[in-house]
């Protein structure tokens, strides 16, 4: 019985942790990773595998700090639809698990990633930086829901989403391995963010209602339903423009061959978020689904390009 009970517990902490989020952060910085051996001809394995496991304790702590910081309003969007890409992991509300275990592991979490922070930089000898790289995302992952700070509530937690599974986990891959940031990184990070962020932003459609009610003020709250729907179609647009920029800058063509079936989905999405196709639920939560297959085309698009 007792082996039972540890078993289900490990199972609700894997599904509070959401494993099939963890690829839109991991991603990204197997992208930054590859760019510096095939730009730079560098490739550290212990230093990939610490910055790696740092990246992933810090999606974790943030996960899971949104899950204790968020369930009053994850459990009144429980009570209004079942969309799988939206109103947290459902593991809190079941009880499976209990709200003061996410927080404790959610810190044990930033902690560690602290410290293998501590280790690449003057242990692996990664570059000065380093540090400074993983406090742009630990802290604004942590903070995003967070109190006092609460990112998500002062209506741009949306937008450090984007730079935090964007720009820098491409840039942080690149430095801790080159020891620097090539220019042309800089921008492919940039549709990334443009993608993460949509996909942050069309999650929040189906708790519009429920965080409303409990007075969170996330970006879509704040501007409105049609509003969010027209931010998204611009942010989407712009990742088009972003990645045709890339290859101004040396990125093979191959990427633009590879993303085209990306841009026509991404497309095909605008039409339906603009035609309001997101009042109707089930069609929705395709949509969620849909647009992380966006995310991770895009950052695809560039990982098999330079492959």
């Amino acid at each position: 019985m007792a082996n039972s009970t540890t078993v289900k517990k490990i199972l609700a902490w894997i599904k509070l942790s959401r494993p099939p989020f963890l690829s839109v952060g991991a991603f990204p910085f197997i992208l930054g990773t590859l760019l510096a051996w095939k730009l730079e001809g560098v490739f550290n394995a212990p230093v990939f595998i610490a910055g790696m496991t740092a990246v992933i304790l810090i999606m974790l702590s943030t996960y899971h700090s949104g899950e204790y910081f968020d369930y009053e309003g994850d459990t009144l969007s429980h009570q209004m639809h079942k969309n799988r890409f939206a109103g947290g992991s459902r593991v809190l509300q079941s009880g499976a698990l209990s709200p003061r275990t996410a927080l404790w592991t959610s810190i044990i979490a930033f902690a560690m990633a602290a410290a293998i922070g501590i280790y690449i930089q003057f242990g692996l000898q990664t570059g000065p930086y380093t540090i400074l790289l993983g406090s742009l995302g630990i802290f604004p992952g942590f903070f995003y829901s967070t109190r006092p700070i609460r990112l998500v509530d002062r209506g741009v937690g949306e937008i450090f989403i984007g730079f935090c599974y964007g720009w820098l986990p491409v840039a942080s891959a690149f430095y801790i391995q080159a020891g620097h940031i090539a220019p042309v990184i800089h921008w492919i990070g940039i549709p990334i963010g443009f993608t993460i962020f949509n996909v942050i932003f069309l999650n929040e459609f189906p708790d519009y209602a429920a965080d409303k009610t409990v007075g969170k003020k996330n970006l879509l709250v704040r501007l409105g339903i049609e509003r969010g729907a027209l931010i998204y179609s611009t942010a989407a647009v712009l990742t088009w423009v972003s990645v045709l920029f890339t290859l101004k800058l040396g990125v093979s063509l191959k990427a633009l061959y590879l993303f085209l079936p990306v841009m026509a989905l991404s497309a095909v999405l605008i039409l339906m978020v603009m035609n309001r196709k997101y009042e109707n639920k089930r069609t929705l939560e395709v949509l969620c689904g849909l647009n992380i297959a966006i995310n991770i085309g895009t950052t695809f698009s560039y990982i098999v390009a330079y492959v």
